[in-house]
């Protein structure tokens, strides 16, 4: 299997994007858009000055509670910027979806609390809502993850979009909101008040 036919197979068809698509990231912005493969795992990652993103991360069934997903993550830590990564919601009938979230929170990423983000899938035509996470070696704020989520999702979700798959993906600004209500309450619970403006 290749590393596509490994993403494919694990990933829901409404979060992946074609291969078609992630072959022309890799080849037109491979200064921004990274694979890392090796039999055990595929890792799809962009970097960009301010922040990393991390599009997928597999690794074989038989190989993990190995520590490769905490290696590869610590990989990216190591290059000191935000990360953030999307995930989709738990849904208690597929256990995956909670290893995933519960692998994500061992490695000290956060819930946005203030961030929307629901998408509209070319593959389904079904609204995907999805909750994003992210790890800050500086404690960035929700506001600027926000920001870095919108840059991303323009360069890489809806790179050359027409051309791939003859139809746009929604806008940005359909696709992802802030709450600054939310973000606001969660800076006052951070600062150990509980006062409303």
């Amino acid at each position: 299997m290749n590393w596509y036919e490994k993403l494919n197979k694990y990933f829901p068809v409404e979060e992946m994007k074609s291969k078609k698509h992630m072959e022309m990231l890799l080849k037109e912005k491979g200064d921004v858009y990274y694979k890392d493969e090796s039999p055990k795992h595929v890792l799809m990652y962009a970097e960009f000055d301010s922040f990393l993103f991390i599009d997928y991360l597999w690794v074989s069934a038989a190989t993990r509670g190995q520590g490769i997903g905490h290696k590869l993550i610590d990989k990216l830590k190591k290059k000191n910027k935000p990360i953030i990564l999307e995930v989709e919601p738990v849904d208690y009938e597929d256990t995956d979806t909670e290893k995933r979230l519960h692998f994500y929170h061992r490695e000290g990423f956060t819930h946005a609390q203030s961030i929307g983000y629901n998408r509209r899938s070319l593959a389904t035509n079904e609204e995907t809502p999805m909750e994003i996470l992210f790890w800050s070696p500086n404690n960035e704020t929700e506001e600027v993850i926000f920001e870095q989520m919108k840059k991303m999702y323009e360069d890489i979700h809806t790179y050359k979009d027409e051309e791939i798959y003859g139809r746009a993906y929604q806008p940005v600004d359909e696709v992802l909101s802030y709450d600054e209500d939310n973000a606001r309450d969660d800076i006052l619970k951070g600062l150990g008040t509980t006062e409303k403006a």
